[in-house]
């Protein structure tokens, strides 16, 4: 069986340097055999490429896809703390957070951006259990923000 970093190459993907803290913490810390990322924006080399609302200047493609890159980026944080990725026993949670337009309702497709790429990534341990919450406004404008709990050997 590949491993999780072989199945991130397969999928034509690669581990990203970790997203430097927009502000005062850090992006993941550890407790115990659990493993708590910091809220991920989908930035890829510094930038995002989309911002805005979904359901108004973003659609619910696009955030699937903003939803995707910040998985990646929380799986990036949570390599750093841990070494290699397999020592995820599993994912436990995910938190999502969708900047959305008034009306939009589609926040739980907009995560599955995030949810999908765990289970390709880990197999059944990337099964989790999840919150996919509309709000306002996010940090730099970004449509989506993810984040994660893992245990982890």
């Amino acid at each position: 069986m590949s491993t999780p970093e072989e199945r991130i190459r397969e999928l034509g993907l690669e581990v990203p340097e970790v997203v430097a803290p927009l502000a005062s913490y850090v992006p993941a810390a550890r407790t115990g055999s659990l493993v708590y990322t910091a809220g991920q924006l989908p930035m890829v080399k510094g930038e995002l490429a989309v911002t805005g609302k979904v359901g108004a200047e973003v659609t619910p493609e696009q955030a699937f896809e903003q939803a995707r890159i910040c998985a990646l980026n929380a799986i990036a944080a949570l390599k750093a703390e841990v070494g290699e990725l397999s020592r995820v026993v599993r994912i436990v949670k995910v938190v999502g957070f969708i900047a959305s337009a008034p009306g939009f309702h589609g926040q739980p497709a907009v995560l599955n951006g995030a949810s999908d790429l765990l289970g390709e990534v880990f197999g059944d341990a990337g099964r989790h259990a999840r919150s996919a919450v509309g709000v306002s406004v996010l940090p730099k404008d970004a449509a989506v923000e993810v984040e994660l709990i893992a245990e982890v050997s």
